[in-house]
């Protein structure tokens, strides 16, 4: 997993609450399991109309947010069903970091082992970083996960709080199989200690 430290880009108001993942990524794409591909489709029912073109309104469909890789939103983003192809299309199409009221459960849990960061803000603090990318000429924001901070363009600076562990995971780029590799030794040993102990747990030759 791509570790996260800083992230600086374009960020998109998307001012809307209670987005499910059907919104975020419709079931006619959940046959693939591949995690690429996915960005085109992303909010496929706000950013195309029904034969497929363009909606012109759309944030993401706006020339000057088109290449966003942040994503600043209402509360309870990602409700809705279960479903890893929310957070695998937000990042294929290049967003790694969302900024909102609240998150439903699921989706929290999927996006951070994706390697994605979600900054939960009070709604007065969401209000005014949209207000600026929506105002702002370029809307550049910088999160620093480090730090635990986001730079605004008008250099406002706004702290966010995160879990240490997850903080951990993101700056070290580490997944949960990664995680489990830290551990080769111990379970070598372990594996090593179980033959040596129990070894007709082992398969034995036809």
């Amino acid at each position: 997993m791509q570790p996260f430290t800083k992230l600086r880009g374009v960020a998109a108001p998307l001012p809307l609450i209670n987005v499910d993942t059907d919104q975020i990524i419709p079931a006619r794409h959940l046959k693939t399991i591949k995690r690429t591909g996915l960005g085109v489709a992303l909010f496929e029912s706000l950013r195309y109309d029904d034969e497929g073109n363009e909606r012109p309104d759309f944030v993401l469909n706006k020339p000057k947010y088109r290449n966003a890789k942040i994503l600043i939103t209402g509360e309870n983003f990602g409700c809705g069903s279960s479903r890893e192809h929310a957070p695998w299309a937000l990042l294929d199409f290049g967003i790694r970091c969302v900024i909102a009221p609240s998150f439903a459960d699921i989706f929290y849990n999927n996006a951070f082992k994706n390697g994605m960061l979600l900054v939960t803000l009070d709604k007065d603090q969401v209000a005014a970083l949209m207000r600026e990318a929506e105002e702002a000429e370029d809307p550049t924001f910088e999160v620093d996960l480090e730090a635990q901070e986001i730079r605004t363009p008008s250099k406002a600076v706004v702290r966010f709080a995160i879990d240490p562990f997850r903080r951990h995971c993101l700056l070290n780029g580490l997944d949960d199989i990664g995680l489990t590799l830290q551990h080769l030794d111990a379970i070598a040993a372990f594996e090593e200690r179980r033959r040596r102990e129990f070894p007709w747990l082992d398969p034995q030759p036809a």
